[in-house]
């Protein structure tokens, strides 16, 4: 009697853990997930990711309990990004976030049939990039451009050309260098601008601008660009020409100076206004587009000694060091 007894005991224990388990893997499978599209793997995209996850924690949301995430990355492919974006509208996703105006704009479009909340970050100019009406909403990463011209003002005198690299396909890049050119002449500068089609026409577009004698680039938030600084700073050090960065990772890099933002802040800024989507507190439609209203005068001192690029006392006073 008493076996039976244990044996049937055994056996509800065994049912009871069956069924919890059960409740648990149903339970996971409903949690909500965050389908996230990064246009590009380089260190500024990065940290807008990481940013975002950690924004989301600090809003209260835990990863696995209250959602799952789907990275992917599209390599600065514009097909494959377009197709991860169908791919998270197709599995009906909780809601999609793109990393980078491409991104995000290959998200809305995908999403916009089926009514998925899409939040954006680092995306420089969202109506340019018709982001600013639907189910959609995000953080703009548009430039300090008058802080950058002011900064290359203090640290070259002298300077009277700023070369600019950019994509002709980013809408991002494209409204940055209009605001570049109204403002570079209240600063004694002009701009001499060189869009590519593809990035690998960025080289040779550099070697334009080498040969033109600008007196410094100024670099931005573009992704095709971005993606070869490298190769950029490699030809720009051996003219012993500087490199402005946009920043704190360009800096980091090898570019002098930046009057530019942390791409991390950025994505806690934007995982905090997510986090209102997906505890349902408001509508990615009901919330307007939030923008970077502080920077900082980023500076890589090595690379301003090996460029002969004098720094004022009050912008060394005042500079987060970001040298590599």
């Amino acid at each position: 009697m008493k076996n039976q007894t244990k044996k049937i005991l055994s056996l509800l224990a065994a049912a009871i853990l069956l069924l919890a388990s059960a409740a648990l893997v149903s339970c996971q499978k409903s949690l909500p997930v965050i389908g996230i599209n990064q246009y590009a793997q380089h260190p500024s995209l990065d940290n807008c990711r990481t940013g975002f996850l950690a924004g989301l924690a600090e809003a209260g949301l835990t990863e696995g309990k209250d959602f799952t995430v789907d990275v992917q990355n599209a390599g600065a492919d514009d097909n494959l990004n377009a197709q991860i974006a169908s791919t998270f509208a197709s599995k009906s996703a909780a809601l999609m976030v793109g990393i980078a105006t491409p991104s995000a704009m290959a998200c809305f479009n995908a999403a916009e049939e089926k009514d998925i909340p899409v939040v954006f970050i680092a995306v420089t100019d969202p109506a340019a990039a018709s982001l600013t009406e639907g189910n959609v909403t995000g953080t703009s990463d548009r430039l300090p451009v008058s802080a950058q011209l002011e900064l290359i003002r203090k640290l070259q005198p002298d300077a009277k050309t700023i070369g600019i690299l950019y994509t002709l396909s980013e809408p991002n890049s494209v409204s940055a260098i209009a605001e570049y050119k109204e403002k570079a002449p209240s600063y004694g500068f002009t701009i001499e601008a060189v869009g590519v089609a593809a990035q690998s026409e960025v080289p040779l577009a550099a070697d334009s601008l080498i040969a033109k004698k600008v007196d410094c680039f100024s670099n931005l938030t573009d992704n095709g660009v971005v993606d070869v600084l490298d190769s950029i700073l490699e030809k720009t050090n051996a003219a012993g020409i500087p490199v402005y960065g946009s920043e704190v990772e360009q800096v980091k890099k090898g570019c002098v100076a930046s009057a530019g933002i942390d791409y991390y802040k950025l994505g806690i800024q934007t995982g905090k206004l997510a986090a209102k989507i997906l505890r349902g507190e408001a509508k990615a439609s009901d919330l307007p587009f939030e923008s970077v209203t502080e920077y900082e005068i980023y500076l890589n001192e090595a690379a301003c000694g090996e460029l002969n690029v004098s720094v004022p006392a009050d912008v060394a006073a005042s500079a987060v060091k970001a040298d590599a």
